[in-house]
């Protein structure tokens, strides 16, 4: 209806003297049998939703509770339904997984956005114009949410045509939205004119923040900070986007460490919301500060972490594939093997997500690691299955034609059918212990980044592992599994755990203690949580 009709509308309906009484309000009320649980479309409709929440584990019970809510309140009088729906919210409320919900997806990061991790006394910066290094996946992302923020970019890559390439991504995603109605032509053609593609460094002056997003190769990083620093002002600062390599590796081929930071993105960059800000050992809590301002430019969501081999992020949910290889080497069927990260509440299961990383990735980042720490360097449990796949059955993952999954034509990928003769198969195995293993082993290694001081918050850790890899929202994060299983049950299992499939899961002493005072990593007596919880 027109909105210049909308009074006139109603004040004919006020004239036909409409019942202030709602239908269900008025004595002998009953539900109309097409509205009923006996009608055969609506018992369908009931049918097809009890099985989607089934298919989900039942780890978010408010569907659940939603469903009873609908089965039970249409055979009862309206009123002693509405007190029954009261009954299910408080219990939902009153849920661990809400207060998890809550307290990592709005709380904590509320918090991270509203520069929780900011150093204070450092004045406010704007990046008005930024140097974005490399014109692939990542740094095309980079370059095109930076343009959307109103911020001038640069996109520098080893030729224009290249840098042009790296552009065209801008084109395509904005373009797409145009076709959605989600943005104007002009919005997006303001938008591709802040991004200027180019080869020379030189275009590079005036630049208040570059961003690194070159092949992950210490020699060539090494290269394209000397040519960066060659032409940016005294005053910017020097972020990398890598995902693995040390910081204060890459700083050493900088004038100035102390204004150089890791800025991890992820891709894709225009649909992902987290940046991991990595400090390097000479990183200064003014450079620190410049990060997050520009973070926040973005409207991203920033977790702050210490310098250590795959940082936070990467390190941890490296735990996750490896486990899922580590179950292929002892004969778990691969469909039980995805199936069971999916009951847990994972987007994508181990496997595939091997497939889509190519397994040369992974296996490079062990044979650096062993480069740098020689026998001292303990490999992830999954590397034997990685090679086996590579060097033996000759798949390496979904750019090579096939890893663990085929991929035909024109159809959904599918498991190949050729792993069992590369992994004898076993029935044994038990489901409950499986998804245990894939929750255990990523929150067992977030608690080592925390006892390294890698991460320096609970807050930082929940929200990584949610926002970067998907753990499970219902936990709340890593560490919020933690206290939500409780920390004794969590080192006794873990020991468990250990005796049956490797020291990986194995407690250190600082997690014993913890757990023999009984102190969870969430504790109202913090004034920091009090005051958010307030909030």
């Amino acid at each position: 209806m027109a909105p210049d009709k909308l009074m006139e509308a109603a004040h004919a309906w006020l004239a036909t003297g409409p019942s202030p009484v709602r239908a269900w309000d008025v004595k002998g009320f009953r539900l109309p049998e097409t509205m009923g649980l006996l009608n055969p479309e609506a018992a369908a409709m009931f049918s097809a939703a009890t099985a989607s929440v089934a298919k989900a584990g039942y780890n978010t019970p408010a569907p659940a509770a939603i469903l009873s809510c609908v089965f039970e309140g249409v055979q009862l009088p309206f009123d002693r339904a509405l007190s029954i729906e009261s009954k299910y919210f408080a219990k939902l409320l009153t849920d661990p997984v809400a207060r998890n919900i809550i307290r990592t997806t709005f709380i904590s990061k509320g918090e991270a956005e509203r520069g929780a991790r900011r150093p204070k006394d450092v004045p406010k910066s704007t990046v008005s114009k930024v140097g974005v290094l490399g014109a692939g996946m990542m740094g095309a992302g980079i370059a095109l949410v930076s343009a959307i923020a109103g911020i001038e970019v640069v996109l520098i890559d080893r030729d224009t045509a290249t840098a042009e390439k790296g552009k065209a991504y801008s084109t395509k995603v904005l373009s797409k939205e145009i076709e959605k109605g989600r943005r104007a032509q002009a919005d997006m053609d303001a938008i591709l004119a802040r991004i200027t593609p180019a080869e020379d460094f030189a275009k590079l002056e005036g630049v208040d923040l570059i961003v690194e997003a070159v092949f992950e190769d210490i020699d060539i990083k090494a290269e394209t900070t000397r040519k960066a620093e060659a032409v940016i002002p005294p005053t910017a600062v020097y972020a990398t986007n890598t995902s693995t390599l040390p910081i204060s590796q890459l700083a050493s081929a900088s004038q100035r460490p102390d204004q150089f930071i890791g800025l991890h993105f992820f891709s894709p960059v225009d649909r992902m919301g987290l940046v991991e800000v990595i400090m390097g050992r000479q990183t200064s809590a003014e450079t620190l500060a410049k990060g997050l301002d520009y973070v926040a430019q973005l409207k991203k969501t920033p977790i702050v972490v210490n310098d250590s081999r795959g940082f936070y992020t990467s390190r941890v949910f490296q735990t996750l594939i490896h486990e899922g290889g580590a179950m292929l080497a002892e004969g778990v069927p691969p469909a039980v093997i995805e199936n069971a990260a999916k009951q847990i509440g994972m987007p994508v299961g181990p496997l595939a997500l091997l497939d889509e990383l190519t397994f040369d990735l992974p296996l490079k980042i062990v044979e650096q690691a062993i480069a740098q720490d020689g026998a001292a360097y303990v490999q992830p449990a999954g590397v034997t299955t990685l090679k086996k796949m590579r060097d033996e059955a000759g798949r390496s993952g979904r750019k090579s034609g096939g890893g663990f999954y085929d991929y035909p034509e024109g159809a959904k990928k599918k498991l190949w059918s050729g792993l069992g003769e590369h992994f004898t198969p076993n029935t044994t195995y038990d489901i409950k212990e499986l998804k245990q293993r894939f929750l255990y082993a990523q929150a067992m290694e977030t608690a080592r980044c925390l006892e390294e001081g890698v991460l320096t918050t609970p807050e930082d850790a929940d929200i990584g592992s949610v926002l970067a890899w998907g753990f499970p929202a219902w936990t709340g994060g890593t560490i919020s599994y933690v206290d939500t299983v409780g920390i004794e049950t969590f080192v006794r299992e873990s020991d468990r755990l250990a005796q049956a499939y490797g020291a990986r899961f194995a407690p250190s002493a600082w997690l014993r203690e913890r757990a023999e005072r009984g102190q969870p990593f969430y504790t109202i007596d913090d004034p920091q949580q009090v005051q958010s919880c307030a909030a």
